[in-house]
């Protein structure tokens, strides 16, 4: 459930391209967090369904994509994700109740992070359009809300 709902605030923190440079500091450092969220979540998925699966990782090639950062601090978002990847790797190189219990940990974290990033980009996009808002759609329409994590 937690992984499922992280995903679904992700896409909405990353629907609308926003370059990075022009978010503020602390905005920034929010990006950070969630990156270095991502690199956890990434290692402990890998400790229970392997190597192969890309799943965390697909989405912070998609954040910095859709953040389109200069080159410093696109590098910043990087070894972000790279040092959440290995502290969480080091900790549990294998599947068990406790690597469980710690995805459950850093999903909750990584939702809290996902939805600070999408109050902050509603109220931008809301305070600098003038053009009328299109009618809501409940529906997610984004493959990371809607694909289940394969296990």
């Amino acid at each position: 459930m937690h992984r499922r709902v992280f995903a679904i605030a992700m896409f909405s923190v990353f629907a609308l391209p926003s370059a990075a440079q022009e978010r503020a500091p602390p905005e920034r450092q929010t990006l950070l967090d969630l990156a270095y969220t991502l690199g956890e979540s990434h290692a402990l998925r890998q400790a229970c369904s392997g190597e192969d699966d890309q799943y965390w990782r697909d989405r912070m090639v998609r954040m910095t994509d859709t953040e389109a950062a200069d080159a410093a601090f696109d590098g910043r978002l990087k070894q972000a994700f790279n040092s959440g990847f290995a502290t969480r790797q080091t900790e549990f190189p294998t599947c068990g109740p406790a690597s469980k219990r710690a995805e459950q940990a850093v999903a909750r974290k990584g939702q809290a992070l996902a939805t600070r990033m999408s109050s902050i980009t509603r109220v931008v996009r809301d305070l600098g359009s003038d053009a009328p808002k299109e009618d809501s759609d409940d529906s997610v329409p984004d493959s990371v809300a809607r694909e289940p994590a394969p296990r």
